[in-house]
């Protein structure tokens, strides 16, 4: 199948097409359930979540348009909204390290592999440090690997409030790390 941003694909699935709509199950379920995963801690919880993004897609597939949203933008929204419902029924906010997520797999000898894992505890701490809205883009953009422009769709912010908040989040983890790492020397 074609690329998810791809017109013909989402005009397809909005016509009702089963194996057009599978395909964009198929190209987003992986990685929806791991930014939602991150955000719950809990894969079960997680797996239901995810479940509910694709089911709000389907009901709101006929009202997407593509024009100045991207489809995985779009779909990033849905599963932030999502999860703000699910924060405010449950008045609770967790997150999940990295290399759980990741299934983070380290090549090499024993050091490359302690290396790797204590890099991914000290970014947890970092993270865990930061803000709501800072955690959040940093997953967006560096996790997830959304696009800037994307990030900003699915946040509901504009493309500049989210650099700025990614420019601040990655100033704040720099030095966060950077302190860390004295305290170790």
């Amino acid at each position: 199948m074609r690329d998810s941003s791809d017109p013909d694909l989402v005009a397809r699935a909005q016509g009702g097409d089963v194996d057009a709509i599978g395909a964009l199950y198929d190209q987003h379920h992986e990685s929806i359930f791991r930014y939602v995963w991150l955000r719950v801690g809990d894969r079960h919880l997680a797996e239901d979540l995810t479940g509910d993004v694709f089911m709000r897609m389907l009901a709101a597939l006929p009202y997407y348009q593509a024009v100045g949203l991207p489809f995985r933008a779009w779909l990033y929204r849905i599963a932030h909204n999502l999860l703000v419902d699910h924060f405010r029924k449950t008045n609770s906010r967790v997150s999940v390290p990295l290399d759980a997520v990741e299934d983070h797999q380290v090549e090499g000898d024993v050091v490359s592999a302690t290396e790797s894992k204590l890099l991914i505890e000290r970014l947890n701490r970092a993270l865990s440090q930061l803000d709501q809205r800072q955690r959040e883009v940093v997953v967006l953009r560096f996790v997830v690997g959304l696009s800037l422009r994307e990030a900003a769709l699915a946040l509901g912010k504009t493309e500049a409030a989210v650099k700025s908040l990614q420019h601040r989040s990655l100033a704040a983890l720099r030095v966060m790390l950077s302190q860390e790492r004295e305290q170790v020397i």
